[in-house]
């Protein structure tokens, strides 16, 4: 939700998008590299970069700022300045060409990219490069040749497959996509997974906001010039001592974006965000603004009771894990979900993998295929090998998959979890009708319900994060993650879904 459209034209900048493009093409510079339509007396000369700056430049600005806007941009200009973006499809870096990546912490940030045209990957699918077969990186290697030089050859492939992958690629850029035109997957031809031992000269990264000191750290390994997008008035992550990796950045080497831009203005789930910075603004009041909002707008509404449908779909938005753990069984009896069985297209949450060290590219196969913490999952059946499951993992570029697979459904006070399926190790997944807003970072759906007496409870708790109170960062991050719709709901109490789940509505 952040205000402008990605295709909008280049230039067309408020003051400060004005200022802060300027000054992260200028950090761009530092490389050798001018983008064209920069004024050359805003670069300064190389030294002055140099020592002015580090490598790594921050644009914060909360939603509706234009944050998206300004990396679609810088994204563009490097592409037109015939530098090649690196993807998580092949890793074939050509002679003599600078590189770039724009990149996210989860599958389902970077999906948020990609619905708004901006070609997007996950942080760990650029941190680790796949071990393809030689046969694998002959077709590859081919198909980004724009089809010249020896034709390769495959016994999969049929006879007009190479023609139609190659004008699949043309038109998508991507390996997968040309390979799935062919009748293959690349999965099956990757033997292993390695950590880059390459550099890329440019990283855009989006949703910086989740980043911890070690990401940050790995991210600096990869590339050698570094471009946060955060928003500063979300949640720090889990033990991060309330601080946000780009908080360690001198200010010099931050732009802030402080305008609400024209997509965004009178959109009153942005309203309501901005709203919460007044810091005469209590609970209460807030809860006031927002009934106000809801009788002017049907995009805002006070909700008495959750809606179990919606909570198939996207979760329920809570602060405290008692709260979690009651609405989603709440949620299994509103559909009449027998105790220990899952049901197809039941929503789950990953929460990491159960693999020793010894199994590292077990587990970075994992991370690769967006099984990270946090991931929303839907539940499509039990796998062929005992302990699998079919999933599908939303946002993913390649969504559909089976796996090993733990899957815990909680129960809370102390009582041992519901294990429906368990494999000897694979990766871990808590029901996902209801997350905590902390988990929910990154993420955005089209309607998204909030339970409002847990930032009651957070109000009453009077804690405080990093100077701002506690609620007022809870609640900011939970409605900021609706993009056209804002369920408020106010009490412990469930309606009846009108009927079953249904899987394809949840992956259409």
């Amino acid at each position: 939700m952040d205000g402008e459209a990605a295709d909008a034209p280049i230039g067309a900048y408020s003051d400060d998008q004005d200022s802060a493009f300027t000054r992260a093409c200028a950090f761009i510079a530092r490389s050798g590299l001018t983008l064209e339509g920069v004024p050359t007396d805003a670069l300064g000369s190389r030294e002055e970069i140099d020592n002015d700056l580090g490598r790594v430049f921050a644009i914060l600005g909360k939603a509706g700022s234009g944050k998206t806007r300004l990396l679609a941009d810088l994204g563009k200009l490097l592409s037109e300045a015939d530098v090649e973006q690196i993807s998580a499809d092949h890793d074939i870096k050509r002679s003599g060409r600078s590189t770039f990546a724009i990149v996210a912490p989860t599958n389902k940030a970077a999906s948020v990219l990609r619905n708004r045209g901006v070609e997007a990957t996950t942080i760990h699918r650029i941190i680790y490069t796949p071990v393809y077969d030689p046969e694998y990186e002959k077709i590859a290697e081919w198909l980004q040749d724009d089809g010249k030089g020896e034709r390769p050859e495959h016994l999969s492939l049929v006879e007009g497959a190479l023609d139609r992958a190659l004008m699949f690629f043309k038109e998508t850029k991507s390996i997968p996509a040309a390979l799935a035109s062919a009748g293959l997957r690349g999965s099956e031809f990757i033997t292993g997974w390695t950590r880059r031992d390459d550099s890329i000269d440019i990283g855009l990264v989006d949703e910086s906001s989740m980043l911890d000191d070690k990401q940050l750290e790995d991210l600096r390994r990869v590339f050698k010039t570094l471009i946060l997008f955060g928003d500063p008035a979300q949640l720090a992550p889990v033990g991060q001592s309330d601080s946000m990796a780009f908080d360690s950045i001198p200010e010099e080497g931050k732009a802030y974006l402080h305008q609400v831009h024209r997509q965004a203005q009178g959109n009153p789930i942005i309203e309501l965000a901005y709203a919460i910075a007044d810091p005469s603004l209590d609970f209460e009041g807030f809860e006031r603004l927002i009934r106000e909002v809801a009788e002017r707008d049907d995009r805002v509404v006070i909700a008495p009771r959750a809606n179990p449908e919606l909570m198939a779909l996207s979760p329920m938005l809570v602060w405290r894990n008692a709260t979690r753990i009651r609405l989603i069984w709440a949620f299994r009896k509103a559909y009449d979900i027998a105790e220990t069985a899952l049901v197809k297209g039941e929503p789950l949450i990953c929460d990491g993998a159960e693999i020793p060290m010894k199994q590292r590219k077990k587990r970075i196969a994992l991370e690769q295929a967006g099984l990270v913490k946090g991931a929303q999952v839907f539940y499509m059946g039990a796998g062929r090998k005992p302990g699998f499951a079919r999933l599908y993992v939303a946002g993913a570029e390649d969504p559909q998959l089976s796996v090993a697979s733990i899957i815990q459904i909680e129960r809370g006070d102390d009582a041992e979890p519901i294990i429906p399926l368990a494999a000897r190790m694979g990766a871990v997944f808590l029901h996902g009708a209801a997350c905590t807003i902390h988990k929910a970072q990154g993420s955005q759906w089209p309607s998204v319900q909030v339970f409002a007496p847990d930032l009651y409870a957070a109000a009453r708790s009077n804690r405080i994060e990093n100077g701002i109170p506690l609620w007022k960062r809870l609640a900011y991050v939970a409605i900021t993650r609706a993009q056209d719709r804002l369920f408020w709901v106010t009490r412990y109490a469930m309606s009846r879904p009108e009927a079953e789940i249904d899987p394809k509505r949840l992956i259409s």
